[in-house]
């Protein structure tokens, strides 16, 4: 019902004018590390001018036609204007819910479908993926390689997304560029930490490895078609998190118009040079941010981002919930710029790790999360989920603790799965 109900709304429309730290990945026994996991203000087109909604209309920014005239890439492929378009549209009374790696990882090593399919019966909306191994030093591009087998996988996991209608993100935990071993900060050297994210600067010492890295990039998804043989649209979430210490990428390790110059030079060396034209591009920092001027510190440009997001675990891991109403004011932020910018909205990471010693706080999914992502007029176009683990899981399977909280959540009208969505790579007709 959802489905269909979302489908007649797209045709019955006005017009207006207008990681966390938490994060980690499986890696074989060889290898070192287990990886876990004011601005410049561009020229924007005039805000559209709001008209009052009937209870059975929405009220969209622009018509399928003019969505090309708003994303990064004006030489897009149909399909990922096509994705665009509809991720903005949903976020107007609806959010697709995703997963990280939801095909790969399991809770208690329980391969086959999706934990999240074991559960409600449907895979989720959207797949979450990562550059990390594909562009690994390590990756020699030979069969019996692991890093290459895994780039294989991920591939195989994108294009399975593809073909049943899902949307993917792939994020990119890219070591540090002098010794190719960490991302996170903590491992690495005094002199890598300070240095790293300015040597892949033009002029810098690594900016032909960093032009390498994005080289691997466009030659896995230049090469990523559906079984339709069409390419597969993605979202790329570069250098996320980019306001914590964490990462090599991050706050303390370069200025403002560093961050924003490696941003540019990442969408255009990509765009222009690479000529990947099925990428829609997401800005996702931390959770931080309390103020519009503040989120936009490092901001590119309107021209540069597709998507705006946020990434917040900290704001939901009180058990008693207090956490929440702020959670809910920074997304409004982000809320308010995408509806300002005519950009896509998004909780890009988030969850609540459940394991032995961290029981799930109550009511966490149909209360928590759920207010969090649609109280005081916040509209997302999605959440994604941070994967399960063997031993944690931020989504429940039959039989674990929040099981029935979590299925409330996905049953609620606006939660779009897997089996709830419209096709998202085809525009509607203006």
């Amino acid at each position: 019902m959802k489905k269909l109900s979302y489908l007649l709304l797209l045709f019955v429309f006005i017009i207006t004018t207008a990681c966390s730290d938490d994060d980690s990945f499986d890696e074989p026994d060889t290898v070192e590390e287990t990886p876990e996991e004011v601005p410049e203000e561009p020229t924007e087109p005039e805000a559209p001018e709001e008209t009052p909604e009937d209870e059975d209309q929405q009220t969209y920014a622009f018509t399928p036609g003019e969505a090309r005239s708003y994303i990064v890439d004006g030489s897009a492929s149909e399909e990922t204007v096509a994705l665009f378009y509809h991720l903005k549209a949903i976020s107007d009374s609806r959010f697709i819910i995703g997963q990280q790696d939801a095909f790969n990882a399991f809770y208690n090593d329980d391969s086959g479908e999706s934990d999240m399919k074991k559960l409600t019966g449907s895979d989720p909306g959207m797949l979450g993926s990562d550059f990390m191994f594909i562009t690994d030093d390590s990756n020699n591009g030979e069969a019996g390689n692991w890093f290459y087998q895994q780039e294989q996988q991920i591939i195989q996991d994108a294009i399975e997304a593809y073909d049943k209608g899902m949307v993917n993100a792939f994020s990119w935990h890219l070591r540090e560029p002098y010794e190719g071993d960490h991302f996170y900060t903590s491992e690495m050297t005094a002199f890598q930490k300070e240095n790293a994210f300015r040597s892949i600067m033009e002029g810098g010492a690594n900016h032909e490895y960093y032009k390498e890295k994005l080289q691997k990039v466009a030659e896995v998804v230049k090469n990523m078609r559906g079984s339709d043989g069409v390419l597969v649209p993605v979202i790329f979430r570069p250098f996320h998190e980019f306001d914590g210490d964490f990462f090599w990428w991050g706050a303390p390790y370069s200025t403002p118009a560093e961050y924003k110059e490696v941003w540019r030079f990442t969408v255009t060396y990509l765009r222009d040079e690479m000529n990947v034209h099925n990428l829609l591009y997401a800005f996702s920092p931390d959770n931080s941010y309390t103020s519009k001027s503040a989120y936009l510190s490092r901001y590119p440009g309107d021209e540069y981002v597709d998507i705006l997001g946020m990434d917040n675990y900290g704001d939901l891991a009180a058990q008693d919930g207090s956490g929440v109403a702020t959670a809910n004011q920074k997304l409004k932020v982000v809320s308010d710029l995408a509806k300002e910018k005519n950009k896509v909205a998004a909780l890009t990471e988030t969850g609540y790790f459940v394991d032995a010693q961290n029981p799930l706080p109550p009511n966490f999914y149909s209360e928590n999360i759920y207010k969090v992502i649609t109280e005081n007029d916040v509209n997302i176009g999605f959440i994604m989920f941070w994967q399960n683990y063997s031993d944690s899981y931020t989504v429940p399977v039959p039989g674990v603790e929040g099981e029935d909280d979590f299925v409330e959540f996905v049953d609620k009208e606006e939660a779009l799965l897997l089996e709830d969505l419209p096709s998202l790579y085809e525009l509607p007709a203006n």
